[in-house]
């Protein structure tokens, strides 16, 4: 993924305030300071180019790994609430299934197939307690107020491929004028035979 020109924020809803820090983005002060990983936050990281790797942390935990970045998501049903938390680069996430519809044999996508038993259901996440970071590479940012809602869905094509489709909201009142909304596709593969995490990088 190319890094977007200093100053290039066309299609985020930012503020004035967001204007001043995208001014001001030196990738080398990031480095410098050891946070070369802003852009790889929970509000960005499924817009990143990459691979995922879905499965069950423990009955009640859904974990995502990224390739890109080696970024790790944990998805906690059942209402758990964090307590004290120290805000994080992918905060904290709570996770509900919403929707359903019975079917006859369900499907195992994704990994998510296990904990649906004989339904399938759409996957709509709260994100919390984050850390600030960026929405693009270069510099756009989110605060640490910012919450982000995520909805989950698998479909398949006629030719039997099967995709995962995430649409992220990203609500800021510090640097977002409106809700920041994106849309990001992902192919499930055959096998884990091209899965390669790389550690982040600034640009």
């Amino acid at each position: 993924m190319v890094t977007p020109l200093k100053g290039d924020a066309a299609s985020i809803p930012t503020n004035a305030e967001a204007r001043k820090v995208i001014d001001a983005w030196d990738p080398a002060s990031d480095e410098a300071a050891g946070l070369q990983c802003k852009a790889y936050g929970a509000p960005a990281i499924m817009r990143v180019p990459g691979r995922l790797h879905i499965s069950w942390q423990d009955e009640t935990t859904l974990k995502i790994e990224t390739d890109a970045g080696q970024q790790t998501r944990l998805f906690h049903f059942g209402g758990q609430v964090a307590h004290g938390a120290a805000p994080t680069w992918q905060g904290y996430s709570t996770a509900l299934w919403e929707g359903s519809a019975p079917i006859v044999n369900p499907p195992v996508p994704f990994g998510l197939g296990p904990r649906l038993g004989a339904r399938s259901r759409s996957l709509e996440v709260t994100t919390t307690q984050l850390r600030a970071g960026y929405l693009r590479k270069n510099g756009v940012p989110y605060s640490d107020k910012a919450v982000l809602k995520e909805y989950y869905d698998i479909f398949s094509e006629p030719n039997a491929d099967t995709w995962l489709m995430v649409m992220t909201v990203v609500e800021d009142p510090t640097y977002l004028a409106v809700p920041f909304v994106t849309t990001s596709h992902f192919k499930k593969l055959a096998d884990a035979s091209g899965w390669d995490p790389q550690p982040f990088t600034a640009r």
